[in-house]
């Protein structure tokens, strides 16, 4: 009896994961201009969401909505993303966010001038201006951790991830879990933050 109920379980399980990554990929329809049908369209200011980590998307997409219903004083301001959002469920927005998280993403490049200024400021960050290794949260190969919903920062935009790094060093993005962002890169020049940007695009 025991054996039949676990079997139920797993099996009605499974079928609500494939009909959320289902429901997803058909709400990714919309998604399709600004990030491609499976996230991965190169456009340099939006980021690739295929291969991101479910937590984090779905933090990210609530965090849309909450910056409308605040009026900007929480979540993460965006008014595209903003507008976008508003008419997503809570439901619709994990049913995205496991659809994107399943996808294969695509190869980048890093420069060799990149490599050589932002290698070892991923790998030990600098004690002597209070900047912590970026490995430490997202990993020798920038996969990040879906438990504790850290991004995958490898192969992402280039210009995208500039964008980002310079929001958090200007507070001008604050949905940074205990500002570790803001903190970590506050003191890096934004020649660094340019280096890092397409060191993280090839790093694998």
């Amino acid at each position: 009896m025991k054996i039949i109920l676990l079997l139920s379980l797993f099996i009605s399980s499974s079928c609500f994961s494939i009909s959320n990554i289902e429901k997803g990929e058909k709400l990714a329809q919309q998604c399709v201009a600004c990030h491609g049908l499976k996230g991965n369209k190169i456009i340099a200011n939006n980021p690739v969401l295929a291969g991101q980590h479910y937590k984090y998307l779905f933090k990210q997409l609530t965090e849309f909505k909450l910056a409308t219903s605040s009026q900007g004083k929480e979540g993460r301001s965006n008014p595209i993303m903003q507008g976008i959002v508003q008419n997503l469920s809570t439901q619709d927005m994990k049913d995205l966010s496991m659809y994107f998280s399943k996808q294969k993403k695509i190869t980048g490049f890093a420069s060799k001038e990149a490599i050589i200024i932002a290698d070892s400021l991923y790998k030990g960050g600098d004690k002597t201006r209070g900047i912590v290794a970026c490995l430490a949260c997202h990993g020798p190969r920038g996969n990040g951790t879906s438990l504790t919903g850290f991004p995958r920062i490898s192969g992402q935009n280039i210009e995208y991830t500039k964008q980002q790094l310079l929001s958090f060093k200007y507070d001008k993005r604050k949905n940074d879990m205990n500002g570790m962002m803001r903190t970590t890169v506050k003191n890096l020049t934004d020649e660094e933050i340019s280096a890092l940007a397409s060191y993280l695009n090839g790093l694998y």
